[in-house]
């Protein structure tokens, strides 16, 4: 085997010209070596031919070691700042939501503003979902219009109830306050009746049908709950609910059979929260409940978990 013409050829640091002596004229190596056989000088120059790819490879993990050697020392730098900062705060937002915020905008990686803060808490890999639930349910001004701008990021356009659920479940896990899951279920339910105004005559009727929603999954999914619902019990538990006017029955048998197909998923955390229980309540229904900057009664679904 010959290589010719390699003496202005390179590869990396290694000249090409040091190659082609790892394929050598087997007749020189016999002139070279004439006490060798036939079969020794092919091993001869298989060896060097092994040799010279050794280097080659030898050469190039150097060169890899050479650059990221040049990554590291880049981490110097004011963007290499950057990135420790934006990893130092997905840190303590997982341990303390409320402090990786300030820390966020203390070290300018996002602006004070509702907006930037939900392009975080939507965007950003590595964050805990059980911690950004409890951020976004916290009651003060702040966090109410990140929630409403965290929501808006979410595109429930002609997606059916239960779809959006789903997708607005897995953003995050529902927090362990009442209060919290409710300020959220009923900012997505005012979101989904503005991309989708056709489907019911006002956001309570989205935010009562989500709460039999999430019922209905615990009914058909359970292994504990023994008697299924049946659609027609389904479309019956939610008769009245829209203003006094009945859903269509279609839109009841779609959700009915997107849950009796397709369970909900839920977002894997450390489980401390209230997420859980409500797929696997002790005890749940309808009640009553008086609430609301209009201190007004409305009906709401309840559960209750002896824990």
């Amino acid at each position: 085997m010959y290589i010719k013409d390699v003496g202005s050829m390179t590869m990396g640091t290694i000249d090409l010209s040091t190659i082609a002596a790892a394929y050598p004229d087997l007749a020189a190596l016999a002139a070279a070596y004439p006490d060798l056989t036939v079969d020794e000088q092919q091993l001869l120059a298989d060896i060097r031919r092994r040799k010279h790819e050794l280097l080659l490879e030898i050469n190039l993990l150097k060169e890899e070691i050479a650059e990221v050697s040049a990554e590291i020392d880049g981490m110097d730098t004011e963007e290499g700042a950057k990135q420790k900062n934006l990893a130092m705060a997905k840190k303590k937002f997982n341990m303390d939501p409320k402090k990786g915020i300030e820390f966020l905008i203390h070290h300018n990686l996002v602006k004070e503003t509702p907006e930037e803060v939900a392009q975080f808490l939507y965007k950003e890999e590595g964050l805990n979902k059980t911690a950004i639930g409890d951020y976004l349910g916290e009651k003060n001004d702040f966090n109410e219009s990140v929630l409403k701008a965290f929501v808006e990021l979410h595109d429930f356009t002609d997606l059916i109830l239960v779809q959006a659920l789903r997708q607005f479940l897995w953003s995050f896990r529902l927090p362990g306050e009442a209060q919290k899951i409710d300020r959220m279920m009923e900012t997505f339910a005012q979101r989904y009746c503005q991309l989708n105004p056709d489907i019911f005559t006002n956001p309570d009727t989205c935010y009562v049908l989500s709460f039999a929603i999430i019922m209905l999954n615990t009914s058909l999914h359970n292994p504990s709950v023994k008697d299924k619902p049946t659609v027609e019990q389904f479309i019956s538990m939610n008769r009245g609910i829209n203003d006094g006017e009945n859903v269509p029955r279609e839109l009841l048998v779609s959700l009915f059979e997107s849950i009796k197909t397709e369970p909900f998923k839920i977002p894997e955390d450390d489980g401390n929260d209230l997420m859980h229980t409500f797929f696997n309540p002790d005890k749940e229904g309808w009640l009553c409940k008086q609430g609301g900057r209009y201190k007004s009664w409305k009906r709401r679904w309840f559960i209750l978990n002896d824990n």
